[in-house]
């Protein structure tokens, strides 16, 4: 690192310190306000910030990762705009005439307030222990690889860098809530979008243009069916990423992030009316269709950049590992100040998914257990304890570190794994409950219910047969099942079956048991339901809902359909 590039650095710091005292300023009266920004955001802002709280560690080490290893494999997940137009057109109606502050509390109200805790404690452990922790972690090795630095007075910069990061995040989420998220994330975005372009430019400079990289990634196959490193739709019969599995999969975890994750949905709540709310899930769906050419194919530039023995700064460019191939092109291809804006937008997407975390982990626990045991609490009381929330789930993301480091592959192995257990049982009742006024407050009670079990059981699978081999010397389970004879169903159905099938499977399930208890209980009360299905709209929200768009919204939507059409064609 230059002195050039420490300016940089320190110039966006003073930016960030500005815009977080101009927010504290403008006083937080109410929990709204704090948790919502008064629910005056605009659609640059809240397109900005589910961008930005979206892109994290999994985008800066995982999905460059992915592009050094495996190529276009992952591309499904970040291609998925059109997921997020789902959210702006079928489920922000809801939101926005419900007038909920969390999802659990829309569940509350379609559903009953078991589910509502249910959903609650999944995702707050969800959220401290894959997505604080990892993140954090992430954060960690990405400037212990960027700045070079092993240790700082003896302690290791892994440290030094993990924790300076959770609680420069944690200062300006706690003094400014949503609106330092929201504000911060206008900041942020643009700085990041830039410094990946610059990636992007000057490694096919230093590779010899696109063509080369199409050239060298296409001839590394990737399975034993004629796929490679470019293909998008691979074989059914691949291990990992079968075409079809794929397709369901990715679909089931998207809508489950996109469309009913406190993380996101959060941002879309603050807006100050459904049009705006609206518009800022089709700027934030315009800015999800760039996370692959700004993070995947850097990742695939740097394994072709090792794969032709590319010469830089005289050393022959090479990668200690696929998950380094950020870190790595941002050390030895960028030249002095323009590392030092790389890093501020490596710093910014940390930062803002961190931050992001942090305000909707308070919010949950908030609005959704404080309030509930504690209704009579003032707006300052609630306020007060928003801001202790947040620190708690800071304490708790550090004290994690540890054992995230400890078991750190285990935890990258499995995090998608987590994600497609986790998601099926809540986009079942989400999305059942939305459509139809038959799925009853028990029947959506126990769909989520038996999802997270089945989820649960998964998991500890995985962990059991993981370590039962490593335990006997073997990396692969598949080969330790066969040398021992392990071929029972249990083994079968909830290690062996592809995870992309058995995310689709748990759907299937889930929709099942909602509603086959549905036939056997008790419907709510017509009353209960106004307003939060298809069927129970109001002429008045209908016409209210069709008058927040216009032409300029389908437009939009339809190009961004059309680039993701034109994307599957090329990479097919």
């Amino acid at each position: 690192m230059s002195t050039l590039d420490w300016i940089v650095i320190a110039a966006f710091a003073a930016t960030l310190i500005g815009i977080i005292v101009w927010v504290f300023r403008q006083k937080d009266e109410t929990s709204g306000d704090y948790f919502l920004a008064g629910r005056g955001a605009t659609w640059v802002a809240i397109g900005a910030s589910i961008f930005a709280s979206n892109i994290g560690s999994e985008h800066l080490i995982g999905l460059a990762g992915a592009g050094a290893s495996s190529g276009m494999a992952m591309a499904h997940w970040e291609i998925q705009g059109w997921m997020i137009l789902i959210l702006g057109w079928v489920f922000v109606p809801f939101y926005s005439r419900s007038m909920v502050t969390t999802m659990p509390e829309f569940l509350e109200r379609r559903y009953n307030k078991e589910s509502r805790t249910i959903l609650s404690m999944i995702s707050l452990i969800s959220y401290v222990l894959t997505k604080v922790a990892v993140t954090v972690y992430a954060g960690g090795l990405v400037f212990k690889e960027v700045f070079g630095i092993e240790s700082v007075w003896g302690i290791d910069f892994f440290w030094i860098s993990a924790i300076g990061l959770v609680l420069i995040t944690a200062i300006y989420t706690v003094v400014g809530g949503m609106k330092s998220v929201l504000y911060t994330s206008v900041l942020q975005t643009p700085i990041l979008l830039l410094g990946s372009l610059i990636i992007v430019i000057l490694g096919l400079r230093a590779l010899g243009g696109w063509d080369e990289m199409m050239r060298i990634t296409s001839a590394v196959k990737v399975n034993e069916y004629g796929d490679s490193m470019t293909n998008l739709i691979r074989s059914n019969h691949d291990a990992d990423f079968p075409w079809l599995g794929v397709f369901i999969g990715s679909a089931v975890i998207g809508f489950w992030y996109w469309c009913t994750d406190q993380f996101i949905v959060q941002r879309v709540l603050s807006g100050k009316d459904e049009t705006q709310a609206r518009r800022g899930s089709i700027f934030g769906a315009y800015l999800k269709l760039t996370p692959v050419f700004l993070f995947m194919i850097p990742g695939m530039i740097a394994f072709a950049m090792a794969q032709k023995g590319i010469v830089l700064n005289g050393e022959v460019f090479t990668l200690s590992s696929s998950d380094a191939a950020f870190p790595t092109l941002v050390a030895k291809l960028l030249p002095a100040g323009v590392k030092g804006l790389v890093v501020c937008g490596i710093l910014a997407a940390l930062m803002s998914s961190l931050a992001s975390l942090f305000n909707s982990s308070a919010m949950l626990f908030t609005i959704d257990f404080y309030k509930k045991f504690r209704p009579e609490a003032s707006e300052k009381r609630l306020l007060n304890v928003g801001r202790i929330a947040t620190v708690v789930v800071v304490v708790l993301g550090i004290l994690w570190i540890p054992i995230m480091r400890s078991v750190g592959e285990v935890l990258y192995a499995y995090l998608q794994d987590v994600q497609s257990v986790l998601s099926p049982g809540i986009a079942a009742a989400f999305l059942l409950g939305v459509i139809s006024t038959r799925p009853t407050p028990k029947g959506g009670m126990w769909g989520m219910i038996t999802g997270f079990v089945i989820g649960v059981v998964r998991i500890g699978a995985k962990v059991m047969y993981t370590s039962m081999a490593k335990a006997d010397g073997f990396t692969d389970v598949k080969l330790w099942a066969a040398d021992h004879g392990i071929s029972n169903w249990f083994y079968t159905l909830f290690y062996d079956v592809n995870w992309l099938f058995f995310s689709g499977g748990m759907l299937v399930v889930s929709i099942l048991v909602i509603i086959i208890v549905s036939r056997f209980t008790a419907a709510a009360p017509a009353a209960q339901l106004q307003g939060l299905t298809f069927s129970s709209a109001s002429d008045e929200q209908r016409a209210a809902t069709r008058a927040s768009w216009n032409h300029w919204d389908l437009m939009h939507t339809a190009i961004i359909l059309g680039i993701t059409v034109v994307f599957y064609i090329y990479f097919w």
